[in-house]
């Protein structure tokens, strides 16, 4: 597992990110709150930024998944997806339930965001082993 790897993980991450959001995206929405324009879109849509942070922040999880794996002999593509979505369901999701909490963000958005997070990180595990 090289830098490659980790860079591919972290695209790979990226776009399972475009495909959840899409299928959540109406509930996503309107539990997030986000400012829409007059079609109902984000009014950042066009905006770079959410898009570049996500990319390099899908990029930086793959590079430390991948520094745990190394040095927790996680190899195969079994076990990076239990680790990828162990990663994600106990570590990430329970920082997103914690702070959505106490923001009084609906639960809906925990449950969207967090799975993203736990089926994201499963995604990057997947990819990081199989180079």
């Amino acid at each position: 597992m090289g830098i490659f790897s980790v860079v591919i993980a972290g695209i790979a991450g990226f776009i399972f990110g475009a495909l959840w959001y899409t299928v959540f995206a109406e509930r996503w929405m309107k539990a997030s709150g986000v400012p829409l324009d007059g079609q109902g879109v984000p009014a950042n849509r066009k905006d770079p930024v959410p898009y570049v942070t996500s990319l390099l922040g899908a990029i930086l999880v793959a590079g430390m998944m991948r520094h745990i794996f190394e040095l927790s002999a996680i190899d195969t593509a079994g076990k990076g997806l239990i680790s990828g979505f162990g990663i994600g369901f106990f570590l990430v999701s329970p920082w997103i339930a914690t702070f959505y909490s106490f923001s009084a963000k609906p639960r809906a958005l925990i449950l969207i965001d967090g799975g993203y997070a736990t089926f994201g990180c499963t995604v990057i595990g997947l990819v990081l082993t199989l180079f």
